[in-house]
């Protein structure tokens, strides 16, 4: 499979997107030029990844740059749309004005040249009419020229959304096959370390008399067979500086109760339909599978004594026991893509409005859960 060529061309419309949104802090046209960048690199290396570890880590590269660039596309459209709208409102309002500015400019127009320059009172009359109009014809030529600006901008912003509408598309059907590209080599990946061997009776046994996550961590240890001494790296240095598992917006910190009252110590993080989970550092799954009511869960150790609960996936990626790379891929949220109408027709809201999957994460020391966000990069830290 060749990626190159369908990468780049995803952000075409992105990249025209730029002058509408001039105003805001963050141009979309700047963001797209690097979201180019990461396509065309992760392009490159998924043509030429070979081996299952390889084609894995491309692939990664590969979704991610379909995130940013399929964002940037989105803001893009999203800002078009309402500077459509705004245009089309503005327009709207001035109807009576601009139905009177063309009456008069007709009427003028199928008047006798003899007949305007006469007024009824005489000469200081036509003398007077002759000393407005030439004060009033410079405001009408300003009002014909911005209702013509304005008319040519709608004209452009809807070329561009219908342009850009077909770049969306194609773009969501490329990610979602780079997404079951990864979910293949993730299934041919065999050359990764473990650190143990999974008992399934014992997994089934903890899973089924488990009341609370503090009981399934402290049972952990009972499903794993003949497992290596040691730890990995100790990640104590990056505290405070992990990356978070997936691009997206804190919904809840820890601590704070949800609509029904529920309160958890770990955080929410609203994110994009079918986003990628990838580990925060290097770590041992020691858990995957459904648990509880948090749905599917994987429970990464990045060292000793220290739990990664990453919760509500729709696909989970790994087999527990194995040690999993930095960055490496650990599943995918579910949920429908965007529908490139709604950006269209301006429903997409804000920025985050496309948010509609939540990810829990808590982190547990010796078994006891800490604030995540004392671990990870997040706008708080």
């Amino acid at each position: 499979m060749r990626l190159s060529a369908a990468l780049c061309s995803l952000l075409l419309a992105g990249l025209m997107a730029g002058p509408v949104a001039a105003q805001d802090a963050v141009d979309p046209a700047q963001a797209a030029r690097a979201a180019a960048q990461r396509l065309s690199e992760a392009g490159q290396m998924v043509d030429s990844a070979e081996g299952a570890r390889n084609r894995v880590r491309a692939l990664t590269e590969a979704i991610r740059a379909y995130e940013d660039g399929l964002e940037a596309m989105r803001e893009g459209l999203r800002r078009a749309a309402i500077r459509e709208q705004a245009l089309a409102g503005e327009l709207a309002a001035r109807n009576d004005e601009i139905a009177r500015l063309v009456g008069a400019l007709q009427g003028i127009g199928a008047s006798p040249t003899p007949v305007l320059m006469l007024h009824p009172s005489g000469p200081v009359g036509t003398a007077r009419a002759a000393m407005m109009l030439a004060e009033v014809t410079p405001a009408l030529e300003a009002q014909t020229h911005d209702l013509r600006r304005d008319l040519q901008e709608v004209t452009v912003l809807r070329a561009l959304q219908e342009s850009a509408a077909d770049k969306l598309r194609e773009g969501l059907e490329n990610a979602q096959a780079a997404r079951t590209a990864l979910s293949q080599a993730m299934a041919d990946r065999t050359d990764l370390p473990r650190r143990f061997t999974e008992d399934p009776l014992q997994t089934a046994l903890l899973v089924a008399s488990t009341e609370t996550l503090e009981g399934f961590a402290s049972g952990l240890s009972q499903i794993a067979v003949n497992e290596a001494p040691g730890s990995l790296p100790g990640i104590a240095e990056r505290k405070g500086t992990l990356p978070l598992p997936l691009k997206g917006t804190i919904l809840r910190r820890a601590g704070e109760a949800d609509a029904a009252g529920i309160t958890r110590p770990g955080i929410v993080v609203a994110t994009r339909p079918r986003a990628l989970v990838t580990t925060p550092a290097a770590a041992t799954v020691r858990y995957r599978g459904p648990l509880l009511d948090f749905g599917n869960v994987i429970i990464l150790e990045p060292e000793a004594g220290i739990l990664l609960v990453i919760a509500g996936l729709d696909v989970v990626y790994g087999e527990t026991g194995e040690v999993l790379p930095g960055g490496s891929p650990v599943g995918l949220m579910g949920g429908p893509e965007t529908d490139p109408d709604g950006l269209l027709n301006g429903n997409a809201g804000g920025t985050d409005a496309g948010q509609t999957e939540t990810l829990y994460i808590e982190v547990r020391q010796d078994n006891t859960p800490v604030d995540p966000e004392t671990w990870f990069r997040t706008d708080k830290g």
